[in-house]
């Protein structure tokens, strides 16, 4: 891919078969052809939406293989590659390089995130971004991480040749117009969709937003419409999302995700445990939303 990816990438699910637990290849395909077929420019594999921690090293070599095979040429496939080790790290990268990954998206490791130092962060990344055969984009999750990526982190990776942007999941606008101030050159993503159409005033690239596993043409709309000068349509787009976005993904997570999905048509399925997935309260509460949303 000759330029760096703008748009809608959607953080796709990973689809679990109910009796054996394994990866469903098929409702991984569908899901990822059905996310294109809506305006998406390309697909995020194995990141937090899809359940990455929770997968074996070979599961996320398949999931990256199963999709390259229906991800065409001209659209992005971007895989999570966030690991507990640099050395671990560096190996998923090159493992999503040899699957077809366009780039990968990399989060801090979490296990000893109290006492990691700044700098031995920079020198992780800095040692990721040198082996890497493919470029990154760093990814800031505290609330799962329990790191919060630094503006100064950002500055000191801001002339990498090989780091290319960045994934904001802070929910922090402030965090982001920073971001954008600190390395100007950058591609950055926000990773709400209640925040998109905020985050391309501010300079945003695109979303890489769970919202759309579930809603991809109203989230993709936001987008489009921004970029074609209409932004009474993008707000319109927004407000449908926003409500979307802060009940199903934020607040219930990959079970709301993937039980919104089921509701709507889309190959949810179950999640792996230990995650568990949600009862009829919630399967009421979500189908009103959507509803709402005029998903249904």
């Amino acid at each position: 891919m000759s330029e760096r990816p703008r748009g809608l990438l959607v953080p796709i699910t990973t689809p679990f078969d109910p009796s054996t637990g394994d990866v469903a290849p098929v409702h991984l395909r569908d899901h990822a052809r059905t996310m294109l077929s809506a305006g998406a420019a390309g697909i995020v594999a194995a990141g937090s939406t899809g359940e990455a921690s929770l997968l074996s090293e070979e599961e996320y070599r398949q999931v990256l293989e199963w999709l390259r095979d229906v991800v065409p040429e001209d659209r992005w496939l971007v895989a999570g590659a966030g690991r507990e080790s640099t050395r671990a790290t560096v190996a998923a990268c090159r493992a999503a390089a040899e699957g077809g990954a366009n780039a990968v998206l990399v989060r801090a490791p979490t296990y000893y995130a109290p006492v990691i130092t700044p700098a031995g962060l920079l020198g992780h990344f800095l040692a990721v971004a040198d082996q890497s055969p493919v470029p990154l984009l760093l990814y800031n999750f505290p609330k799962y991480t329990h790191i919060a990526l630094s503006e100064a982190l950002v500055a000191g990776l801001a002339s990498h040749e090989n780091v290319w942007g960045i994934k904001d999941s802070s929910g922090d606008l402030k965090n982001f117009a920073a971001y954008r101030d600190a390395a100007p050159n950058w591609t950055l993503f926000i990773g709400s969709g209640a925040l998109y159409y905020a985050a391309l005033e501010l300079g945003a690239a695109g979303a890489i937003a769970a919202v759309s596993c579930f809603a991809p043409d109203a989230t993709a709309q936001i987008g489009t419409a921004f970029e074609a000068g209409d932004r009474a349509g993008a707000g319109a787009a927004q407000e449908r999302v926003a409500p979307l976005h802060s009940e199903i993904v934020t607040r219930r997570g990959v079970p709301g995700v993937k039980l919104a999905m089921d509701i709507v048509g889309l190959p949810g399925g179950p999640v792996r445990p230990p995650l568990t997935g949600l009862g009829s309260k919630e399967r009421d509460r979500i189908t009103k939303l959507l509803r709402r949303a005029d998903l249904l």
